[in-house]
């Protein structure tokens, strides 16, 4: 792994350096260039370590290496002893970084070591790179097919994220490797359950009689049964072309598509890779990719806030939304600001990069997006609300009024009436620090006139007429 990334750096320099890095390892790989392709893939995993992409290309070029030959380099057992020793004081320590970091360096020398992949997937879980942590994970099993330890946290990763199926695969795997493990049955039962209502829709089921009628319904249609014929499923015929001509893109592409569509959103996902892999790179389909594993990260973060917003939620249910919810900031984030820099005029992307900057309160870099998005005329009006906002946050309520003015003439409550009470809200808000009194009233006026009860309007406006 490169130097731990430098804190001073800001993240959207950071993500770009690594971009160009990604892009570099990309060409030497192609060429076969098997070292300077691993040096800048781990360049572009030190600089942004939560990214999924660069370690997956990283860990298979390094595969590229050694001719896929399962052990790494020659006499990689003494030459990862040192290694082992990093690790084992890193880990008395709970120095995750560290920890990462000697786990890249050991799969540098050998990539498919389980223990090592097992620490970088412990390091990741604990940073909070969940999408890392399952991938490390993965690859830990797929040496060391039943060990419990290794599927124990892959399982309870997956279910953080509510991929309930795989997550019961991991069980299943812990119980093969121990008939007697109590909770691996426990575990099974209980995801099955939570898997069923959440894939079949039926937590607002009036009882279990309805339940049980539903299932029945899908027994009775054979739902779930699998065509094999030539000709019967698309899908199924799509899966031959590829075994037929695997360096064919276009069928996985095809295939991802299909996939998406029937909500199998983890194989779309595995498929896409492989036609990334496929094509040596393809940044369009490395732009489809990012899009499914947004999706997937969408979904796993409302299956959360769901669990999160429960009676009996605990602290670490709640702990769990909010880093999957940063998680996901901070890959939007990551993939819009590579998006914007590849369509510099695509004033959508601007404002949506923009809005997260918002959320994270960088409004230095968020302002510019918006002035630029407000030249789209579809955007204009949020565009301006949104930097009225920023500069109000700012103190700088001259410019902040200045934008909020503008916005009066572009947002109108018949279109979109939570826009119109949020920008006559902060303009009130905004007069009010101005000390212009008349301005504010007015505008908490026509606040109330259309919402009540919105906010603290009402109070607000009381105390400026002298009510309160």
């Amino acid at each position: 792994m490169a130097d731990k990334p430098d804190e001073s750096m800001s993240s959207e320099t950071r993500a770009r350096l690594a971009g160009d890095c990604f892009k570099r390892g990309t060409e030497a790989m192609g060429k076969k260039n098997w070292d300077y392709a691993i040096s800048m893939y781990r360049q572009a995993a030190g600089l942004v370590p939560n990214n999924l992409l660069f370690r997956q290309t990283l860990r298979g070029c390094e595969e590229k290496k050694y001719g896929d030959n399962g052990k790494g380099a020659s006499m990689a057992s003494m030459r990862l002893m040192t290694v082992h020793g990093r690790l084992k004081k890193a880990h008395y320590s709970k120095d995750w970084q560290s920890i990462d970091q000697a786990a890249e360096d050991g799969l540098a020398i050998n990539p498919w070591d389980s223990s090592l992949n097992a620490a970088l997937g412990e390091a990741a879980k604990n940073l909070g790179w969940s999408e890392v942590g399952v991938f490390a994970y993965e690859r830990a099993v797929r040496g060391d097919r039943l060990n419990k330890d290794y599927n124990r946290s892959l399982a309870e990763l997956l279910e953080d994220r509510g991929e309930f199926e795989r997550a019961i695969e991991c069980w299943k795997r812990v119980l093969e490797a121990d008939k007697l493990d109590s909770q691996a049955r426990t575990k099974i039962m209980q995801l099955e359950a939570e898997h069923t209502l959440v894939r079949g829709g039926y937590q607002d089921a009036d009882s279990t009689r309805e339940l049980m009628e539903d299932h029945r319904v899908a027994q009775i249609l054979k739902t779930g049964e699998k065509v094999d014929g030539p000709g019967q499923s698309p899908e199924e015929d799509l899966r031959r072309a590829i075994r037929k001509d695997p360096t064919n893109k276009d069928n996985y592409l095809k295939l991802s598509d299909m996939l998406s569509r029937t909500g199998k959103q983890e194989e779309a996902e595995e498929t896409l890779r492989q036609a990334l892999d496929v094509s040596g790179g393809d940044l369009n389909i490395r732009e489809r990719l990012d899009e499914v594993q947004l999706d997937r990260m969408r979904t796993a973060v409302e299956l959360a806030r769901e669990k999160a917003a429960k009676p009996d939620a605990n602290q670490e249910t709640k702990e769990n939304y909010t880093l999957l919810q940063r998680e996901l900031l901070r890959r939007e984030i990551e993939i819009f600001a590579s998006l914007v820099e590849r369509y510099p005029a695509d004033a959508k992307r601007k404002f949506d990069l923009a809005t997260r900057y918002m959320k994270i309160e960088k409004l230095d870099e968020a302002i510019p997006l918006f002035q630029q998005a407000r030249n789209d005329q579809r955007l204009k009006g949020q565009a301006l609300l949104n930097l009225g906002k920023c500069f109000a946050a700012k103190k700088e309520y001259p410019l902040a009024k200045r934008q909020l003015e503008q916005a009066i003439t572009e947002i109108k409550v018949t279109d979109n009436q939570e826009q119109y009470l949020e920008m006559y809200y902060f303009l009130g808000r905004v007069n009010e620090k101005l000390q212009e009194k008349e301005g504010a009233i007015a505008s908490y006026q026509e606040v109330l006139a259309v919402n009540y009860n919105y906010k603290d309007t009402r109070a607000r406006l009381q105390a400026l007429e002298g009510r309160q």
